[in-house]
């Protein structure tokens, strides 16, 4: 199998740029730190509803493959190593993987991360039980080519998880004009409005991936509360998807 290339230099630009600042609470990557303990929790209970595990157990993703795509300084990677994953973290801008190595070995974690592609692992033969893709298929160059080296990397029976950003008014007020102008959480063109894609848009590229989309929900932030929530009806701006590899 020959690997494609759906990765856009411009925008792995963009995330060299800022890859020291990962673990930085207050830093450039502010809004993914308020916003992790709602990834978290969908990204565990969709793992367990899907492979039968109980959470209360002390490593319920023990035996289960799974690799995070974009994984960035490994923000979502190091719980799932803690609660017993074998864990492969993937981005394609070579300076967030030393962060990660750095932070995960500081953390006294194990956790194989690697400066590639999901075409170029999906071309290896690399298998994983799941698959995690936040916040990614908005950065890249052929969405539904990138999508389709995810489904070739999951097992018959994998879960593809996968979060990105509505688009129509309300996404270009909160998340480009209220994120990156306003609240300056976020450097200016951080994101492209016409790079959003729309629920319907994103189940649609996952079916034509060979996927069958099975669940998706909205974060929502309140902005009285400072804080994040899980919506089963608002997906107007950030939202997350579940589809499984039949």
């Amino acid at each position: 199998m020959q690997a494609t290339n759906t990765v856009d230099p411009a925008e792995i630009a963009k995330f060299e740029a800022m890859a020291a600042e990962w673990w930085d609470l207050g830093g450039k990557f502010k809004p993914l730190h308020m916003m992790n303990p709602v990834r978290l929790d969908y990204i565990t209970r969709q793992i367990a509803a899907e492979f039968g595990r109980d959470l209360n157990g002390a490593t319920p993703f023990k035996g289960l493959r799974i690799a995070d795509i974009g994984c960035g300084g490994g923000l979502l990677c190091e719980p799932m190593a803690r609660l017993g994953a074998d864990v492969v973290g993937v981005d394609a801008a070579a300076g967030n993987i030393p962060v990660a190595e750095v932070h995960a070995a500081q953390s006294g974690l194990t956790i194989d991360y690697r400066h590639t592609t999901a075409e170029a692992m999906a071309a290896a033969g690399e298998q994983f039980d799941v698959i995690i893709n936040m916040e990614v298929v908005e950065h890249v160059a052929d969405p539904l080519g990138y999508l389709t080296a995810c489904q070739q990397l999951l097992k018959s029976g994998g879960l593809h998880l996968c979060s990105t950003i509505n688009r129509n008014p309300k996404s270009f007020a909160m998340a480009i004009v209220g994120a990156e102008w306003v609240m300056q959480w976020l450097p200016k063109g951080t994101h492209e409005w016409s790079k959003f894609i729309t629920p319907d848009e994103l189940f649609d590229l996952l079916t034509k991936a060979g996927l069958d989309p099975v669940d998706r929900k909205g974060y929502v932030f309140n902005f009285a509360k400072f804080t994040w929530s899980i919506s089963d009806k608002d997906l107007s701006v950030n939202y997350v998807t579940a589809a499984l590899k039949p």
